[in-house]
């Protein structure tokens, strides 16, 4: 069973960095496509970021020169380095990845981490 597991969330003031980090666990062949969204309340799921099996980041623009995803494959764990928040940026943050089992490929979400933008 594949589990993403995210972490690093929390309360930071306007203008601080945040780290979140997801790590994939269970019994699986490769990991391909990995990447973050967000969900603020009332609104709908966003793309954040995504990140190649290669390490070719692509970003939303909301996020372009303020955050960066990176990925370490042999820890299976990606990464979003969040700088400069806003207030703007408060929501739970779900990491996605694209993973091969050998039966099956597929999304997999985590479970979310709340970020809280507040002064």
């Amino acid at each position: 069973q594949v589990q993403l597991v995210e972490s690093g969330g929390g309360l930071v003031q306007p203008g601080g960095s945040l780290r979140l980090s997801c790590a994939a666990s269970g019994t699986f062949f490769s990991i391909y496509a990995m990447g973050w969204y967000r969900q603020a309340p009332g609104k709908q799921r966003e793309l954040v970021a995504t990140i190649t099996s290669g390490g070719s980041p692509t970003y939303a623009d909301s996020a372009k020169g303020r955050f960066t995803i990176f990925r370490d494959n042999a820890k299976k764990t990606v990464y979003l380095q969040m700088s400069s928040l806003k207030p703007e940026d408060t929501a739970v943050y779900y990491c996605k990845s694209d993973i091969s089992t050998g039966m099956t490929r597929q999304d997999y979400w985590g479970q979310g981490t709340q970020v809280t933008v507040s002064s």
